[in-house]
């Protein structure tokens, strides 16, 4: 076998350093990807934003929170390399590490480190990369990581459907005491009015959640149903202002969140991690569009429902008549 030959042993788990990217939509679409690793024989070792633990609480990867600076970077890799080195004296002769983010960066911090990384050969970084994959621009998150992981085991494997996210006991358990602490009983619906970064340059959060939560309290079909936001602490100051109806659940790490979301009557997001999470653990989802490229970024899963308009976004009215509709097919 070649040095720059992925190898594993399923009895024998070989290390590999991966780089998730630091979004968690990105991060839950590349969790098949991730298993399959698992599956191939590999003793997976990520490194990523500290939200990460919690989100991947079920599995049995190490998870460590990537640093800033690019010493700090390089520091962290290089010892985990040589820890990983340590338990398994080949760690060193093929490929051990892959960067699912596609930045420059993240490809030099692992050359830096003396690792032989594995990633898209995008960003001009391919002089980085001991092997790379072609990127193909435009396809689903969840069929990119997917494919990037075909192309590191050689196998052509089909991509599922949807990415499944497994959440465990403990997290299901702070789940429901934080539900019974805010005084949240069943059939609660969950909104997601908060999303970070933008699409393509344009905003992607609708801004219809005040007035969504406002008609549903006053609608006499879904008026029973609470309304609850888990919002970060940069964003609770602004959710407690524009949703003072709402019952509020703070500092949910992920995990708890992924259950919470999990049992709820429903969800309701922007294109969003959250939205991606809800997906991912076979909850009832209503994604709320605009410009989103649904081929791209749109939810997956076997309970997922879209409405989309741009460049005019979706009613209130609209998004509401979709809501009740959810509830009433499901009760």
């Amino acid at each position: 076998m070649t040095t720059d030959t992925p190898n594993s042993d399923a009895t024998h788990p070989k290390p590999l350093i991966i780089r998730v990217r630091n979004f968690i939509g990105d991060v839950v679409l590349a969790t098949p990807a991730l298993m399959r690793l698992q599956a191939a024989g590999y003793a997976l070792n990520l490194v990523g934003k500290p939200w990460l633990k919690s989100l991947f609480e079920a599995y049995p990867w190490t998870v460590r929170a990537y640093p800033k600076s690019f010493s700090e970077r390089r520091a962290l890799l290089g010892s985990l390399a040589n820890t990983l080195e340590h338990q398994a004296p080949s760690f060193r002769k093929g490929i051990n590490a892959i960067t699912f983010a596609t930045s420059f960066s993240s490809a030099l911090d692992m050359r830096a480190a003396g690792l032989k990384p594995f990633g898209f050969g995008a960003e001009a970084r391919s002089f980085l990369l001991t092997r790379s994959a072609k990127i193909v621009y435009g396809e689903h998150a969840l069929d990119s990581y997917w494919r990037l992981t075909s192309a590191f085991l050689n196998d052509a494997a089909n991509a599922p459907s949807q990415a499944t996210l497994a959440i465990s006991p403990a997290a299901e358990k702070r789940a429901r005491d934080t539900l019974d602490a805010a005084g949240v009983g069943g059939g609660y619906i969950v909104m997601v009015p908060f999303a970070g970064g933008t699409f393509e340059k344009l905003d992607k959060k609708w801004q219809g959640f005040p007035e969504l939560a406002r008609y549903l309290a006053s609608d006499s079909e879904t008026r029973a149903s609470q309304v609850v936001l888990a919002p970060g602490p940069d964003e609770e100051q602004e959710a407690r202002a524009r949703f003072p109806q709402a019952k509020f659940l703070t500092r949910l790490d992920l995990g708890a969140y992924a259950a919470v979301m999990r049992d709820a009557a429903l969800t309701i997001a922007n294109d969003t991690g959250p939205g991606h999470m809800a997906a991912s653990v076979n909850g009832r989802l209503l994604s709320v569009l605009g410009p989103t490229k649904i081929e791209q970024w749109g939810a997956r899963g076997t309970h997922v429902h879209i409405v989309q308009s741009f460049p005019q976004w979706p009613s209130v009215p609209d998004v509401a008549a979709k809501v009740r509709s959810i509830l009433l097919m499901n009760r």
